[in-house]
């Protein structure tokens, strides 16, 4: 009657298999695929009559440990040399039949009769790719979320903000290239969360990158990913930042930091719209929409050689320009009321605002590090009050130093050539020596730095 009752339940194994939400494959001894059923299909994008007698090399997956037999022939696994291992929750990459990468959790078994003989292995895979994308939105929504006054993380009521907040409207409903100019600090990756948020592709991947943080040799394979083996240290396949993308949005921040060689490989991608993995040669089609920023003038780098024009030509479509916060100095009193709220929120302390003394030195302060700076100096006061207003002595040394200073400096862009004069002089005064030299302007060294990466100083030059 068992025996019956058990021939019947093969019988119908492939509709049973079918049931199933995990991709599952029967794996014959010589590790060839017997059977898969409808789930399997779909992760891998493979048919079952493609996939019948083809070994899991197929898959190129990045967790599989293979071995060779004496004689040279290549085992699909050491599941079959280890029968008593098993893979359980293994998170690994697939290849899929288009040629892109699926993030998968693994589990594989060896099946095995009463007198212990091998009859093959049972594989089924879970794809998690959805989970990832959800996980990421959840974390980008924690970063930019917005309330009340707010536009996507940024607060401003001056007409050069609120210009900008509609020139990003407008950006958002095309699939055009953007390019947001600002220094740094300005808010830029907001600006570009916020096009992304308000196109069509808000539901789709947000993925930033810092092309001045990466190492020329890495940028490649931080763009287009690469599979294992490709190089020494290549591991594990690497899904590229473009294929992770998908049909979201890429920002490419400090794009005018970019290598030319890696400038011209950009191009071509731009151009036809696909790429390949480092170590691979098949090409993937290029869905991303891209938003790059700088905070140098792009124009000027061209001229010097050191930026290419026809891909100047190609990235700069839409551009936008983020204000400096000296710029729209009176939106800080706004800005600074809500990074408060924020802070004390986070850390539970009863701080309710500036005091009219420390407002007023925030207001003559040229804040050289713009939103970021005004962050961390609300930050650092966090620290050193304890409750009710922040007054002059709770912020940092650089906005006191600058204080008494500020009334009479020129601001704006009119007073540049003057702040640059003087920031030579001092230079010059301390024998290039920085800390010196912001001792005589009575500002922070970091400020000092700051103004000779602004106005592009070269202090040896001035030393000599």
């Amino acid at each position: 009657m068992n025996g019956e009752f058990e021939g019947k339940w093969c019988k119908y194994w492939p509709q049973i298999a079918d049931t199933m939400d995990g991709g599952l494959a029967l794996i014959g001894p010589d590790g060839r695929i017997m059977l898969v059923n409808k789930a399997f299909e779909k992760i891998t994008g493979y048919s079952k009559s493609e996939l019948f007698g083809k070994t899991c090399d197929l898959f190129h997956c990045d967790a599989c440990e293979r071995i060779k037999s004496a004689d040279g022939d290549k085992h699909w696994c050491k599941l079959f040399q280890e029968p008593d291992r098993k893979v359980e929750g293994c998170r690994c990459e697939l290849f899929r039949k288009d040629g892109f990468m699926v993030p998968v959790l693994k589990n594989a078994t060896v099946l095995k009769d009463e007198q212990g003989k091998i009859l093959g292995a049972i594989e089924t895979l879970v794809d998690i790719s959805e989970l990832e994308k959800r996980d990421k939105k959840i974390e980008e929504l924690s970063r930019y979320q917005t309330n009340g006054i707010s536009f996507y993380g940024m607060q401003g009521q001056t007409n050069v903000i609120r210009e900008v907040f509609a020139l990003i409207e407008k950006a958002a409903l095309s699939d055009f290239p953007v390019v947001i100019y600002g220094e740094s600090g300005t808010g830029k990756e907001l600006v570009a969360h916020a096009i992304h948020r308000l196109s069509v592709r808000c539901n789709e991947p947000f993925i930033a990158v810092n092309c001045a943080s990466l190492q020329e040799t890495l940028l490649e394979s931080e763009f287009f990913g690469h599979v294992k083996g490709a190089f020494t240290g290549a591991y594990r396949h690497r899904v590229g930042r473009f294929e992770a993308a998908g049909e979201g949005t890429i920002f490419l921040d400090e794009v005018g930091d970019m290598p030319l060689a890696t400038q011209a490989k950009l191009l071509r991608v731009l151009e036809i719209r696909t790429f390949e993995r480092v170590g691979d040669h098949l090409p993937i089609p290029l869905k991303t929409r891209f938003i790059f920023a700088t905070n140098r003038n792009l124009k000027e780098l061209v001229r010097s050689g050191r930026f290419r024009e026809d891909l100047f030509f190609r990235l700069n479509v839409v551009p936008i320009r983020m204000p400096s916060l000296r710029d729209r100095i009176s939106d800080l009193p706004l800005i600074t009321d809500h990074i408060i709220r924020d802070l004390s929120k986070k850390t539970r302390k009863h701080i309710t605002g500036l005091s009219k003394e420390a407002l007023d030195q925030c207001l003559r302060y040229q804040w050289p590090g713009n939103v970021r700076e005004l962050k961390n100096a609300l930050q650092y006061a966090f620290v050193t009050a304890e409750s009710g207003l922040i007054r002059p002595e709770h912020l940092p040394d650089p906005i006191e130093d600058m204080s008494g200073s500020c009334h009479g400096e020129i601001t704006g862009e009119r007073g540049q050539p003057e702040e640059k004069q003087q920031l030579i002089d001092a230079l010059q005064r301390s024998g290039g020596n920085k800390s010196e030299a912001a001792r005589i302007l009575k500002i922070a060294r970091t400020t000092v730095w700051n103004r000779i990466r602004k106005y592009g100083v070269s202090v040896e030059s001035i030393v000599k």
